[in-house]
């Protein structure tokens, strides 16, 4: 598999195995990604999840989907890498999916209405206090945004000035929600600074 130079780390067709090719090398991939996700996902209270997503996490997922949907054209790859491109960070980007947990009728009930916008109240706190908000992701914004109920899954990301990542790279950095009916933050371990520092740098 390529790898990716600095100045464009998206995929294309060159990137994605077909599926025996995938077959062959999944179970060993599959583990590789896994560590690589724990090293990017962060709890912000007990509901929401936030997966910090980079070229490895969006090539796993495309070649799983592939694999699912047994799509084997050209055309029907390049759909799947227009709908993930966008998810893979540029340098002074971070890409996000943010999953809200909800796992009954009754759940979904109660929260989906509450938590209307929070995807536009996510935010990365720096150490000097600064906050780097989320931009939601345009490709995806039409199909989840509700006004009465939120989607269980938002893609978001942050741009950061070259001062901004400088702070960054300092530490104690949270993830907050601001919304009223979840106000939560959590500071991202040292090991997952230094992970999304990769994607921040050039």
């Amino acid at each position: 598999m390529k790898t990716p130079t600095k100045s464009n780390r998206k995929l294309d067709l060159s990137d994605i195995l077909e599926h025996r090719a995938y077959e062959r090398i999944r179970e060993t991939r599959r583990a590789e990604v896994i560590e690589i996700k724990r090293r990017r996902r962060i709890s912000l209270g007990t509901i929401v999840t936030v997966m910090f997503e980079n070229r490895e996490t969006m090539q796993s997922q495309i070649q799983e989907m592939l694999r699912v949907e047994r799509v084997v054209s050209d055309e029907g790859v390049l759909e799947e890498l227009k709908a993930y491109n966008p998810m893979i960070p540029e340098a002074g980007q971070l890409c996000a999916t943010m999953f809200i947990e909800l796992v009954t009728d009754d759940q979904m009930r109660e929260w989906l209405p509450k938590l209307v916008g929070i995807e536009k109240a996510i935010a990365i706190k720096l150490a000097n206090g600064e906050m780097v908000k989320a931009i939601v992701e345009e490709a995806h914004a039409e199909q989840l945004t509700r006004e009465t109920v939120t989607a269980a899954v938002h893609y978001i990301r942050f741009e950061f000035s070259p001062e901004q990542v400088a702070e960054f790279a300092k530490g104690r950095v949270q993830v907050v929600s601001t919304l009223p009916n979840y106000l939560e933050v959590v500071e991202l371990a040292d090991f997952t600074v230094a992970e999304l520092l990769k994607d921040l740098r050039d």
